[in-house]
């Protein structure tokens, strides 16, 4: 079974929390980078760096991570070199960006969506697998020299 990783500070806690219990239910090895309890004014990086990073060494497959908008945990998983990290907050993104864009952790809204459609889109990125078609691979390769000058 897939290895995922999850994070959240305190924008996304309580739906941090719903999703891991049912990734554990659904039968998933899941790693939790925090935040464990619900602390007003922690702050994302915090817990989001380190399993971008995770990703990257590929010590976890996928991640999932949660703020109070998703904008502020996505840019943080981007800054680490390998991590492809997409704000979705609709099934068609959730899949087009595994399978065009190699997506490697979905990033949400803990005050913009609702517990069942966070985990109808997490079900989505977790199944959607990249699509390996040249234009993709060419397209990638291109974002991946840029990410590689810095």
């Amino acid at each position: 079974m897939m290895r995922v990783g999850i994070a959240a500070d305190h924008g996304g806690f309580e739906l941090k929390e719903q999703i891991t219990s049912k990734l554990h239910d659904s039968g998933f090895e899941v790693e939790d980078y925090g935040a464990r309890r619900l602390t007003p004014g922690d702050d994302y990086p915090d817990f989001v760096i380190p399993m971008a990073k995770d990703i990257a060494l590929k010590k976890i497959e996928r991640g999932i991570v949660i703020c109070g908008s998703g904008i502020g945990a996505c840019i943080a998983a981007n800054k680490i070199q390998g991590v492809r990290a997409g704000t979705v907050h609709d099934g068609y993104s959730a899949r087009q960006g595994v399978e065009d864009d190699d997506m490697s952790v979905i990033c949400l809204g803990g005050r913009v969506i609702g517990p069942a459609l966070a985990w109808h889109l997490v079900q989505i990125f977790l199944s959607a697998r990249f699509s390996g078609q040249e234009r993709h691979k060419r397209r990638l390769a291109k974002v991946t020299a840029e990410e590689t000058k810095q």
